[in-house]
């Protein structure tokens, strides 16, 4: 049984959600400040997080930003801003995908069933995405080394910790290298048509991915810009 946490400090919301997920066979552990979260996520091993951004103690930021110290643990950050940069700032401090409150259920759940499929759980809600490989399969390209079944990452004898849209992100790039992906391709490969995001997302995500394979994110070596178009695993 897929387990996940949800940290917010707003108790009828965690009780709704907590509620709804169960339903859906979900096993749901919940806290309500951020130093909470924080310590069920280190003590504990699950699956997903809904984390809040305004919690008592620890922000939903700092949360994150100490969670992607230690685990790459998909991370969905649950806001009551709607402005684009506090979800880019999200995307900064390492969360997989955010929601603005208020929310519907439905789409909390939704999300949530996408992230798994994803992370190559069972799911009664469609086929697997075109991007999922077999889990006994392993990809190697230059120094890089990808373990499917792990959903671990090495450039060299270096293992690098990648969030679960990073892992997708270089997992594309691996299996068809030189091929040029525009942002919009990206969006629909990784994180599904239905996701309403725009370009800056991809370009968050591969900022951070290069931050941690790359010698010299400012000029890299494995994922390139195609100027104009989008990019590319050289």
């Amino acid at each position: 049984m897929s387990k996940i946490l949800i940290v917010d400090d707003e108790k009828l919301i965690v009780k709704g959600l907590k509620f709804s997920l169960e339903q859906d066979g979900l096993d749901v552990d919940c806290a309500y400040d951020g130093e909470e979260g924080l310590n069920m996520i280190r003590n504990g091993s699950y699956d997903l997080v809904l984390l809040d951004l305004m919690l008592p103690k620890m922000s939903g930021y700092e949360v994150c930003q100490e969670v992607r110290g230690f685990s790459g643990v998909p991370i969905i950050m649950l806001t009551a801003k709607s402005e684009d940069m506090d979800k880019i700032l999200g995307l900064e401090y390492g969360a997989d995908d955010y929601i603005t409150k208020p929310f519907n259920v439905l789409e909390v759940k939704a999300r949530v069933k996408a992230i798994m499929r994803r992370m190559d759980y069972k799911s009664n809600t469609g086929p697997l995405p075109v991007i999922n490989m077999p889990a006994e399969e392993k990809l190697e390209y230059r120094d890089l080394r990808l373990d499917a079944a792990g959903r671990r990452a090495f450039v060299g004898d270096r293992e690098v910790n990648l969030t679960a849209r990073e892992f997708e992100l270089l997992e594309l790039f691996v299996r068809h290298p030189n091929q040029v992906y525009t942002r919009e391709k990206l969006l629909e490969l990784v994180w599904g048509t239905e996701y309403p995001g725009d370009g800056r997302t991809v370009d968050v995500h591969v900022r951070r991915l290069r931050e941690k394979i790359e010698k010299n994110p400012g000029e890299p070596d494995y994922v390139r810009t195609k100027w104009g178009v989008g990019y590319y695993l050289a």
